[in-house]
């Protein structure tokens, strides 16, 4: 489902090492203060957050994210888009199936992202990139 939201502020942030990770979850997690997300949201927003900037370090050497607060109505949300020029994702289907991953770990970041979030929306050509959207509202 797409909503139809109003974005009230944004800022874009280059990510192409470790150490924009922890900047990047400080600014998230400002984002986030600001518009009174309770703790538990925070938490959820930043754990599937830091699960998508790795991923873009680790399979496309980095890329760009843009931070934006958005509103619909009266609620207040984040909504996160990271996008990369890496090889991308052949089968996304596959890629958002609980175990399944291309790399060593235990293929539970996309799927797992996806469950944190209130929006999850993901698209990839190979040879191009992928760019992933999440939204998690302030009460949601």
């Amino acid at each position: 489902m797409v909503t139809t939201t109003i974005s009230l502020n944004k800022d874009l942030m280059p990510v192409s090492r470790e150490q924009d990770v922890v900047v990047f979850r400080n600014r998230v997690k400002e984002y986030a203060v600001k518009i009174k997300m309770g703790l538990v949201n925070q938490t959820k927003l930043i754990t599937a957050a830091s699960e998508l900037v790795r991923n873009m370090l680790r399979y496309a050497n980095g890329g760009e994210v843009i931070i934006e607060v958005v509103s619909r109505g009266r609620e207040n949300g984040i909504r996160l888009t990271f996008k990369d020029e890496g090889p991308g994702i052949p089968d996304i289907a596959l890629a958002l199936k609980d175990g399944y991953s291309t790399g060593k770990s235990l293929g539970l970041g996309l799927p797992g992202t996806k469950r944190l979030v209130n929006e999850f929306d993901l698209k990839s050509e190979v040879g191009k990139g992928t760019r992933v959207t999440i939204l998690k509202w302030a009460n949601g």
